[in-house]
């Protein structure tokens, strides 16, 4: 099954890529970011989805260059609300699909966000992209993974079991990951969780950190 990653259930709304949830967690998920990536870079986002979150995260940190990109059959989804906000930090979006062994980026990456992708990934598509982050990045950069998480194995929430349930019955590959399994894959990857932050909803971000 190929998947079109970073969607997070987008309705055109307006003739514009619309996403309840990107427009909820939007501010929430600025102010974390705002002092992870307080150095001027280039942030490659993985799955920009309807373009909510690249378009208000380079609006409001204009220190920053934002490289937008989504799997190939979704790249294109964030396209017209890109060009409506006419951002000179923001790029247009890339192809990426995170199975490729090569990501062919152009620029130098300062760090990588990316918002509920990992539960629509399948197990090996989560294992490469925390592969590919950790050859991009250079030793400290920050990696933001955003979304919902299980801890040995439980649920934080009855909503998230629920959902990761859902998930599961419309195809067994997605699922909510569990921080015991992110947590020894990103160590095979020279990679190590910094901060594992609460937000609203059930959400984490978590930050991992290339290690030198």
């Amino acid at each position: 099954m190929t998947l079109a990653f970073g969607i997070n259930g987008a309705n055109v709304t307006h003739n514009l890529p619309f996403s309840q949830a990107c427009e909820n967690n939007k501010g929430p998920i600025l102010d974390k970011l705002a002092n992870i990536f307080s150095a001027p870079g280039l942030v490659l986002e993985i799955g920009t989805g309807t373009g909510q979150h690249a378009v208000h995260f380079a609006g409001h940190l204009p220190h920053l260059t934002w490289q937008p990109s989504d799997h190939p059959q979704n790249y294109q989804l964030c396209l017209p609300r890109i060009r409506q906000a006419g951002l000179a930090n923001l790029y247009q979006p890339r192809q990426l699909d995170v199975r490729q062994s090569d990501w062919d980026l152009p620029d130098t990456v300062d760090g990588v966000y990316s918002a509920n992708t990992a539960h629509i990934m399948s197990w090996p598509e989560v294992e490469r992209m925390f592969e590919g982050v950790a050859g991009i990045v250079s030793p400290g950069s920050a990696f933001c993974l955003y979304g919902p998480f299980r801890y040995d194995g439980q649920h934080t929430s009855a909503s998230n079991l629920n959902f990761d349930q859902h998930l599961r019955s419309q195809n067994p590959s997605m699922g909510i990951r569990d921080m015991i399994d992110l947590i020894a894959l990103a160590d095979r990857c020279q990679l190590s969780l910094d901060e594992d932050i609460e937000m609203p909803a059930n959400n984490r971000m978590t930050v991992w950190r290339r290690q030198s």
